[in-house]
């Protein structure tokens, strides 16, 4: 019985590591409300300096989220101090309404792409930063407070290319 267990344990340890995955972390927003003047902020060291990799901004909304796209500020700062700033789109629900992403129940969890291949290549400390950009059509002020969204997250993955 008791190598049963062990082995057991050996094969479901062997079966969930995942080689490819090299960072993930998601933080939670307040109350599932994201407030525009809060960034979400992500520190991470010790990548590959040579191998590529794929880089996902993951978000985590529930039914109560009341658009159908999401538009995302994100600032990649390398240990250089040499920082990216992108402004993003993604869409979180189809033509017909359906929530986009993975998940049974409320809460959909988006994988959404954000760098393609790069190569971290200066060792030491990354910072990302994600604020959301949303506002209603024909205001110029953004929405303070973005219902639905309960996370946000990041994931690097070592690229297949």
């Amino acid at each position: 019985m008791r190598n049963s267990l062990i082995c057991l344990t050996l094969v479901s340890f062997l079966f969930s590591c995942n080689d490819t995955l090299s960072v993930s972390e998601y933080k939670a927003t307040n109350n599932g409300k994201w407030n525009k003047d809060s960034i979400v902020s992500f520190s991470f060291s010790e990548m590959d300096t040579v191998s590529k990799h794929n880089v996902f901004i993951n978000i985590r909304n529930d039914e109560s989220y009341p658009f159908s796209n999401l538009f995302l500020i994100a600032e990649l700062e390398s240990p250089d101090g040499k920082t990216v700033t992108d402004t993003l789109e993604y869409e979180m629900a189809d033509p017909s309404g359906e929530w986009l992403g993975k998940g049974k129940g409320s809460v959909k969890e988006n994988k959404l792409w954000f760098k393609e291949n790069i190569v971290f290549s200066s060792s030491g400390v990354y910072n990302l930063q994600i604020s959301h950009a949303m506002r209603k059509n024909g205001n110029v002020n953004g929405i303070v407070e973005l219902e639905g969204i309960t996370d946000v997250g990041f994931q690097i993955e070592k690229s297949n290319q």
